[in-house]
């Protein structure tokens, strides 16, 4: 059976076909950064209505509940912080953090949001008790202008750098953070990947900035028909509730081929994988085995161990 590694080093069809008029080999191309400019415009067109939730982003709005509970559910696997003996908590609570630590410990968590668009998952993390700080980017000027409008309007986030946003991709993060520590406990990256032109160099990039024992937690789209019935064909064409042009079924990613991508890198452990479709009128539901189908959340966790350091 051939690997399904190569998907997430692949070139765009409508790119190659370019090279090949042109008379480039699109095997020597390369290029150093993960942004595409198509999707960085078309979600520029979208950032007015970005906290509507009414609007275009409403998907994104119901989302972030289950976002969090996801979350909460990797650092129950393995925090980042050693967890009291006796810390418990249940699945419907939104503190993804709160109880997995020792309640004396002064220690709270830094979070790495990219792509955080207006920053719907970023203002919800900053504001959880257990969290330290958030840092939040994204390449679109447009989109980060309405982030920090909206975050300007609680004084709770502009104090100090409890959140932090950076107009930046993930290769330009370094020389931004100007020297200062450059892993988190928690790197996130929703809806993001299926965006991505080269999602492998991009994974490779993003895991350098998890700390050992930290969490890199993603949530993305299987290639499936029936994804691209109910993504495309419905919500996009039919009922009209995604913007069009926000999904290329082409650059979705299967959870097996991110589960094969992790394995073959040294220090990477636990993988936690959770589907989940959303149900008009109550909202996006766990559904065990919906990563074979659609929506899925993917978590994996880097080890403490030597072998952990990814040079």
């Amino acid at each position: 059976m051939p690997s399904k590694i190569p998907l997430l080093i692949r070139t765009r069809p409508s790119l190659i076909r370019l090279l090949k008029s042109l008379g480039i080999n699109s095997t020597r191309f390369h290029s150093t950064s993960s942004v595409d400019q198509t999707e960085i415009s078309h979600f520029a067109n979208l950032a007015s209505t970005w906290w509507d939730s009414h609007g275009s982003s409403r998907l994104l709005h119901l989302m972030n509940p289950i976002r969090l509970s996801f979350i909460q559910r990797c650092l129950l696997k393995g925090s980042p912080i050693p967890a009291s003996s006796s810390a418990r908590t249940s699945p419907e609570k939104l503190d993804p953090t709160a109880q997995v630590q020792d309640a004396d410990s002064p220690q709270k968590l830094r979070f790495l949001d990219i792509g955080c668009g207006g920053g719907i998952l970023a203002e919800a993390l900053a504001r959880l008790p257990s969290t330290e700080s958030v840092v939040a980017i994204d390449p679109s000027k447009e989109v980060l202008s309405v982030a920090l409008e909206h975050a300007r309007q609680d004084p709770m986030l502009t104090v100090g750098e409890k959140l932090r946003y950076i107009n930046a991709t993930i290769e330009q993060l370094p020389k931004e953070l100007e020297g200062r520590q450059s892993q988190f406990d928690v790197v996130t990256l929703m809806e993001v990947i299926e965006h991505v032109p080269r999602p492998s160099s991009f994974l490779t990039v993003t895991m350098q900035h998890v700390k050992p024992g930290g969490w890199l937690v993603l949530s993305t789209i299987a290639r499936t028909w029936t994804s691209y019935f109910t993504t495309k064909l419905v919500a996009e064409d039919i009922l009209g509730i995604v913007p069009r042009g926000t999904h290329d079924w082409n650059k979705y990613i299967n959870a097996d081929e991110l589960r094969e991508f992790f394995e073959g890198k040294e220090g990477w452990e636990e993988v936690v994988v959770m589907g989940c479709v959303y149900v008009p009128g109550l909202g996006w539901r766990e559904v065990r085995g919906g990563e074979k189908v659609g929506n899925y959340f993917f978590g994996v966790r880097r080890g403490l161990g030597e072998g952990s350091d990814d040079k």
